[in-house]
């Protein structure tokens, strides 16, 4: 099947497309090719999308000549919706009628007039095809390595999940590549940490792991005090501030966790006057005794620090594109230099401390560390850090396949999974990626027999999510105003299975029914004949479910920037899954944090995904209720009321 690329098509614009190897071609050079497009009509539609498009366009242009048709095509189509309401038109089996292959060779959706499935014949045909084994298989080949964006496992990785993609021949499959631009480590220059007397001069050079690093920090020296700020949140600096302990100027030690994510925490930091940031793993949140599953103390989390999503020099636009748009960044970029440290660096730094004691809720595991703020150390040293890294344009490439809607084939139900991990990245990339290409399977199988369903499914696999959903994003801001209108729901696999016992679901409202039937249908992965829901309401209720969106989810651009309805799900553990942004998150460590039940976790989620996309793609009316929408909304402005008075009276120091 050929590749097609979508094109974001306006009236003149450079177009850059990457020919992704094929499978003679893997591991060889890739072509690019730069090009002019005049106008829409220099060429054909390139994309099912593009052609969805245009189809509507022309049929406008062509509504005089049918207008009986239609007329006729209604009268017909409500007295069969009267007839057969509430049933799934299905077609025949692959096979018994025409096959409708468009751009050679797709899922083979048979003809229309065939038997009837019902949706309940649908959950029974989806269940009996998803398989755990390929999923746990899948997992285990992507975190065989690293594969960033832009390396050569990558590239290869990108290949594979092409052709697999194109092997379930399913209705339309492309490519879309960009270029964006990254941050990594320099070649030359490391990253350094350094103990300093009074005088500056050098007195102790502190040990670092070159390859951790937080992409997108401030680069640069710097030299100050030392201030541990708990897990940086704006209480924690508060406290800091009411304690008389200023941060301005100095180097601000931060936990890993306590819901904030890296980005936010340098963030509030750089408000605060702080001049660099320091971020390391606490042995009380994440467990660090490798005989029980844990980190050692040695290794660093790296998470990147831009404040949003994207590419951050060219926010609000596509870098596909870029070449049309002034040079800017985002706003989001910190200014200030940061690190990711292990718990050994961490313990060095604040056991030399001096200053107010912490409160009680600070006090973490680091060995030999009593818990004290700073900003001094009782030798009077300092500490100095300087951070190389290097920005670098990549080539990315985002991975489609769909299977076309019979009813309403220009309304899109995406799933997606982020493909690229600074490290192994078994939980960070290789579950969902794991999951996304087993759910394209099922579905494909169930078209081929017999399943058709009324509106069409988009599988994506996205490039660059470790440097904040980029390529997910950058798609987004392509297609904004035609994904705001098409895309009927998102769902973002990343992360999906660090564990199986809790299962979290970082929800838009409008999803939050969906979710709550789709969960009284699945069993859950680790209390056999018990469904997710009675599991969940034997430990405290099904709405502890239910959370907001947050800015690192790979659903939060969906929802933020084009309005869509969206949704991740994460089944976890109470004992925090320890080896997220490390070299450690590998296949094997989260098969036996799991006991061996990986393939079957990943089913599940799976499942439980596939039972909402099903309804999603059956049902004749969309099961999305806009008055949870509507109470979220209410409860949003009664928090926003508590502020008015706060509100009134900076706008009385700003008239002033």
């Amino acid at each position: 099947m050929d590749a097609v690329r979508t094109q974001l098509r306006q009236s003149v614009y450079v177009h850059c497309s990457v020919g992704m190897p094929e499978e003679d071609e893997e591991g060889g050079a890739q072509r690019v090719e730069m090009r002019f497009v005049t106008s829409q009509e220099e060429e054909e539609p390139s994309s099912d999308i593009t052609a969805l498009v245009r189809r509507d366009r022309h049929s406008y242009q062509r509504a005089g000549v049918f207008v009986c048709g239609a007329v006729i095509f209604t009268i017909a189509f409500l007295l069969g919706y009267a007839v057969f309401g509430g049933r799934c038109h299905s077609t025949q089996v692959e096979g018994q009628g025409e096959e409708d292959g468009p751009q050679g060779g797709g899922a083979k959706t048979p003809a229309e007039g065939g038997a009837e499935i019902y949706l309940g014949e649908l959950r029974l045909m989806m269940r009996k095809l998803l398989q755990d084994e390929d999923i746990h298989n899948t997992i285990s080949r992507i975190s065989r390595a690293s594969h960033p964006p832009g390396s050569a496992e990558g590239t290869s990785l990108a290949s594979e999940i092409l052709r697999r993609f194109r092997r379930l021949q399913m209705d339309h499959t492309w490519t879309e590549s960009l270029y964006a631009t990254l941050q990594f480590p320099h070649r030359s220059q490391r990253s350094s940490l350094w103990l300093v007397d009074s005088a500056g001069l050098i007195s102790e050079q502190i040990p670092l792991n070159p390859a951790d690093f937080c992409p997108y920090s401030a680069t640069g020296s710097m030299t100050g005090g030392v201030v541990y700020a708990n897990y940086g949140r704006p209480e924690d600096f508060n406290w800091l501030k009411s304690a008389g302990v200023s941060v301005i100027g100095c180097v601000v030690v931060m936990r890993v966790g306590g819901g904030v994510s890296f980005a936010e925490k340098v963030w509030l930091a750089e408000k605060n006057g702080a001049g660099g940031t320091l971020i390391y793993p606490d042995p009380a949140d994440l467990p660090q005794d490798p005989r029980r599953l844990g980190l050692n103390t040695h290794t660093a989390v790296s998470e990147h620090v831009h404040l949003g999503s994207g590419d951050p020099f060219t926010p609000g636009f596509p870098s596909f594109n870029h070449t049309q748009f002034p040079p800017i960044q985002s706003s989001g970029l910190p200014l200030i230099p940061a690190l990711p440290i292990s718990a050994t660096v961490a313990a060095k730094l604040l056991s030399q401390l001096s200053g107010p004691s912490c409160p009680q809720s600070w006090r973490g595991r680091l060995p030999y560390v009593h818990c004290v703020v700073g900003p001094q150390f009782s030798s009077g040293r300092q500490v100095k850090m300087a951070v190389h890294n290097a920005m670098t344009p990549v080539l990315l490439n985002n991975i489609f396949s769909s299977l076309e809607g019979r009813d309403e084939p220009d309304q899109y139900i995406i799933l997606g999974a982020q493909r690229d991990s600074l490290g192994p990245g078994a939980v960070k990339s290789g579950i969902g990626t794991a999951i996304l290409l087993e759910l394209a399977r099922t579905f494909t199988a169930m078209v081929k027999n017999g399943f058709s369903p009324r509106r069409s499914l988009l599988f994506v696999s996205w490039d660059a999510g470790d440097f904040g959903n980029v390529g997910a994003t950058e798609w987004l801001e392509g297609y904004l105003s035609m994904l705001h209108l098409k895309a009927v729901a998102y769902f973002s696999l990343d992360q999906a299975v660090m564990g199986d016992d809790i299962l979290s679901a970082y929800s838009s409202p409008l999803l939050v029914n969906l979710l709550d039937a789709a969960i009284r249908q699945v069993e859950h992965p680790k209390h056999a004949g018990q469904t997710i829901y009675s599991q969940a309401e034997r430990d405290g209720g099904s709405w502890r479910i239910m959370k907001p969106l947050y800015l690192n989810s790979g659903a939060f651009s969906f929802t933020a920037f084009a309005g869509v309805p969206a949704m991740e799900l994460r089944f976890t553990e109470e004992r925090a899954y320890p080896f997220i942004n490390t070299p450690l998150d590998s296949a094997s460590r989260l098969q036996e944090v799991l006991g061996g039940r990986l393939g079957v976790t990943g089913r599940s989620l799976g499942e439980l995904v596939g039972e909402m996309v099903l309804r999603l793609a059956h049902d004749h009316i969309l099961p999305l209720r806009i008055t949870s929408y509507a109470q979220t909304v209410l409860q949003f402005s009664a928090q926003l009321n508590k502020h008015s008075a706060e509100l009134q009276v900076h706008k009385a120091n700003i008239s002033e």
